[in-house]
């Protein structure tokens, strides 16, 4: 690597400087309050892991994510966690290991071995709460309100909408379908693309049957308003029980949702099956017209423990912290910045450490260096007594 090269970080990694640190730490410790308030204990896991560890349940999906090291000490393959969810299902399984209902939540960085997208940062600040033992609409409506109230403290929250959808509607098409291994994962590929022209030849050239054939062409179109779902309902009348009962699930949901949330917009889409690997139920996602793609995620994951020794129903969310700052539109108040002669005075190392007290900032004038350009008072000794006097 050439000499001037190496202040150069890795391409698609981000550090923070001033006063952009300062707005995401004072953010960070905004949510974290929020959370401790609904009852949310924190927990800090390490930035890595045994690889098995990471890649376990979820995991599996971040293998190509996951930047993996050799320990010098044991031998072991480690990994870099690129998702904090795996750590904070295994704590749940192994550490804690409570009979009751378990709140979690997290913050901390994670680093991608590739982008999320071609501009995306491969660093992101992880910040997201995990609730377990509890299977019912009750908790995944807790999560989902605790996802906007973060946006709401954060300041993002004009034209704020939700996405939410339902891994069942496809599970169950699924069943009926009887597709092979290969089948299924095509036809899900352009599912996620929306490819409609693709997916509509996939379908037609099918050995399934008839009354199959149109459920399956017509789930990528299930998208839009609440009206989707009864639509969904008459599309799906044949279907396997466990479909209506997923679009019950949604409706059920969304209008606990709407009581919380009257100003908030809801979008149906039946075909999200973002974490289709680990999501075993709702899928939802928070956006922006600000920002292209989702501000904050989350789901229920019942199996996420599994491969830990114990399966318990866990449902949550997360956001990159310094995105929700980006989007943020709370300004920041910076604090009074005072200077002060650099004096072994008794009175004036007082005064100081007050006004540090008080949230001043104070700032010592060093011999032989230029005062600080941002203080906007000093401290002068007058009558004996050291007071601010304004620049």
């Amino acid at each position: 690597m050439a000499l001037a090269d190496r202040w150069l970080l890795p391409e698609g990694v981000q550090e923070l400087l001033p006063p952009q640190a300062r707005r995401v730490e004072l953010l960070r410790r905004r949510l974290l309050d929020l959370y401790e308030h609904w009852g949310y204990d924190l927990v800090m896991p390490p930035v890595l892991e045994h690889l098995e560890s990471l890649l376990t349940g979820v995991g599996h999906d971040l293998d190509l994510n996951t930047i993996k090291v050799t320990d010098q000490l044991s031998g072991h393959t480690l990994g870099v966690r690129a998702d904090i969810t795996p750590q904070v299902a295994r704590i749940d399984a192994h550490r804690l290991r409570q009979s009751g209902v378990t709140r979690l939540c997290y913050c901390g960085s994670v680093v991608h071995a590739l982008p999320a997208q071609p501009l995306a940062s491969r660093n992101p600040m992880q910040l997201g709460a995990e609730l377990y033992g509890h299977s019912g609409v009750e908790s995944d409506v807790e999560v989902i309100s605790l996802m906007v109230e973060t946006m709401h403290a954060a300041g993002v929250n004009q034209e704020l909408s939700i996405d939410l959808g339902h891994v069942g509607v496809f599970t169950g098409l699924m069943q009926i379908a009887e597709l092979s291994e290969a089948e299924k994962e095509t036809y899900l590929d352009m599912l996620q693309r929306k490819a409609l022209p693709e997916l509509e030849g996939f379908v037609a050239a099918l050995d399934v049957a008839e009354r199959v054939r149109p459920m399956l062409a017509a789930l990528p179109t299930l998208n839009g308003g609440v009206e989707v779902l009864n639509k969904a309902r008459q599309l799906f009348v044949e279907a396997p029980a466990q479909v209506i009962e997923a679009i019950d699930y949604l409706q059920q949901l969304s209008e606990r949702i709407a009581l919380r949330f009257p100003e908030l917009d809801q979008y149906f889409d039946l075909s999200e099956l973002r974490g289709y690997n680990y999501h075993t139920g709702v899928v939802f996602a928070a956006y922006t017209p600000a920002f292209g793609q989702a501000i904050a995620k989350g789901g229920r994951y019942d199996e996420i423990g599994r491969d830990f020794g114990r399966a318990r129903p866990a449902t949550g969310f997360s956001a990159d912290l310094k995105t929700l700052v980006e989007l943020s539109s709370d300004v920041v108040q910076n604090a009074q910045q005072v200077l002060a002669p650099a004096e072994e005075d008794a009175k004036l190392l007082a005064k100081v450490q007050q006004l540090r007290a008080e949230g001043v900032r104070v700032i010592y004038a060093l011999p032989g260096a230029e005062p600080a350009n941002e203080c906007t008072a000093e401290l002068v000794l007058r009558d004996g007594e050291w007071v601010t006097v304004d620049l």
